[in-house]
């Protein structure tokens, strides 16, 4: 067994529990590649096994990832990248945390259960993008695939079909596409719906729509969707965001569509804590 060990950039206050990692791993025999992030939070060290982000899920058997979502987020898009099928599990060092869902005294007892087997697994449905027409690389989230205006421009129009139906235009600053896992991410923030992630579906959620009556939209997983940009002002072009890691200009015209990735993502979970544990617990719905 080999882990693949993952930090956000700078977080200095882990280094303690790297430390103890490296010592949990050296009196189980357990391998580790840690990123480089991870390394220079640790004292030096010659035979200490470091790797990119880019290049360590092809070196490992599963994934842990000490920060917040947005580092989760960037492994699973790495993942998915090398095409391969190990588990993720990942620990809050961050605030909020839908996704980090594992706590840190939890850590240990976690990775116990993955080196066992014991371990239990979400599937959670990766989103994929291309661009029709082009030769733009395919794209791939966890969350969300977002369609925005650049700043200072009008607001855009877009023309969004599901599988061969045309739905509506939208205008609006922008729209949302979003699977079961991302609908409590931006698509929450915006107005849209929470879906339960064993959910096989996707969330059309408009951003600030010019249009009371455009509202989000829940539809099945197994029609794509067809974004089309039809602005008034072809010189603005439009921002299309995976996960909030990577913003691709794209310029008017652009016909891109959005659908189920062929194969999940592996997502560690904390067997004692159910989604709506979660929920409660992030949103606060115990509070009065």
């Amino acid at each position: 067994m080999t882990i693949g060990v993952v930090t956000k950039p700078g977080l200095a206050h882990a280094g303690d529990t790297l430390m103890a990692l490296e010592q949990w791993c050296a009196q189980r025999h357990v391998s580790a590649v840690w990123s480089e992030a991870a390394a220079a939070l640790l004292p030096p060290a010659a035979d200490r096994w470091v790797s990119s982000a880019d290049d360590l899920p092809r070196m490992v058997d599963f994934v842990l990832v000490l920060g917040g979502d947005g580092t989760l987020l960037g492994m699973a898009g790495r993942i998915a990248a090398a095409n391969v099928d190990i588990p993720l599990l990942g620990v809050n060092f961050g605030s909020l945390g839908f996704l980090t869902e594992i706590t840190r005294p939890e850590l240990f007892t976690s990775l116990e259960t993955v080196i066992a087997g014991s371990a239990s697994h979400d599937e959670r449905m990766l989103l994929r993008a291309r661009n029709l027409g082009t030769a733009m690389a395919t794209h791939v989230a966890l969350n969300d695939i977002v369609f925005s205006r650049p700043s200072g421009t009008r607001l855009l129009e877009l023309g969004v079909w599901v599988g061969d139906h045309f739905v509506t235009t939208i205008r609006a600053d922008g729209l949302i596409v979003a699977s079961p896992t991302g609908s409590t991410a931006y698509n929450l923030s915006a107005g849209g719906p929470i879906v339960h992630p064993a959910m096989d579906a996707l969330v059309l959620t408009p951003i600030a729509p010019h249009t009371l009556s455009n509202r989000p939209i829940v539809i099945p997983a197994e029609r794509d969707v067809r974004v089309q940009m039809a602005s008034r002002a072809p010189e603005d072009g439009m921002l299309v965001t995976f996960d909030g890691q990577t913003t691709l200009d794209v310029p008017s015209g652009a016909d891109i569509v959005v659908g189920r990735a062929p194969h999940p993502l592996r997502l560690v979970r904390a067997s004692a804590r159910s989604y709506f544990d979660v929920l409660r617990e992030k949103l606060g719905w115990h509070q009065r």
